[in-house]
C-alpha cells in the first residue's frame, strides 16, 4: 500500500517475499514464481498519480504441449494511473464521450488515502504471463501424439485446403 499525499521520493521498489510468490503462483495457476522484482515512479498527475516502471519475474509453467514445467523470464512495463474515486466520472458522466489515446495507461480507482500498487503489480505479472507458452519439448511431445503443425497436413483434404487458403 502507498500513500498518495505526500508520494514517496524516488523510485519505490517491490520485490515479492516466498510466501507471495507461492501466493501467486497458486492465484495464476502456475507451478512456481522464483522471484518478482518491480520498480516504479510514481509522479503527482492533479488528482491521480502515475505509476510506470518496469516488472521483472521469473516464473515456471506447464507447456501448453507437453504440460511440463519449463521457466519464463517475464518482463513487463508498467504504466498505470490510480484515481481517487472523487476524481472519476459520475453516473451522470457515464454518457459522455471520451477519447482515449494510444499511449493512455490502465486506470484503476482508488479510495481513502492509499492505494494498492502491490495488487497492480500482481495484476501486471497475470497479464504478461503468456496462458499458451510452449516449452523446449513441445515439438517432441506433438510428434509423438502425432499431431500436425499447420502446413505439414496431407492428402486430398489438405490440399484442398491449401489451395483455398492461396486464394
Amino acid at each position: 500500500m502507498v500513500r498518495a499525499r505526500p508520494l514517496p521520493g524516488g523510485p519505490v521498489v517491490i520485490e515479492a517475499s516466498p510466501a507471495e510468490c507461492a501466493a501467486l503462483a497458486a492465484r495464476f495457476g502456475l507451478s512456481a514464481v522464483n522471484w518478482l522484482r518491480a520498480e516504479v515512479q510514481l509522479a503527482e498527475r492533479g488528482r491521480a498519480v502515475r505509476a510506470t516502471g518496469t516488472l521483472a519475474a521469473e516464473v515456471v509453467q506447464p507447456c501448453a504441449v507437453s504440460l511440463e514445467d519449463f521457466t519464463v523470464s517475464i518482463t513487463a512495463p508498467i504504466d498505470l494511473k490510480f484515481v481517487h474515486e472523487a476524481g472519476r466520472p459520475t453516473a451522470a458522466d457515464e454518457n459522455a464521450e471520451i477519447e482515449l489515446e494510444a499511449d493512455d495507461c490502465d486506470e484503476i480507482a482508488y479510495e481513502g488515502e492509499m492505494f494498492d500498487l502491490g495488487e497492480a503489480v500482481a495484476q501486471t505479472l497475470g497479464l504478461a504471463i503468456d496462458p499458451y507458452a510452449e516449452g523446449p519439448d513441445a515439438d517432441a511431445a506433438r510428434a509423438a501424439a502425432g499431431i500436425l503443425r499447420e502446413g505439414e497436413a496431407q492428402g486430398p483434404l489438405a490440399a484442398l485446403l491449401a489451395g483455398l487458403k492461396k486464394d
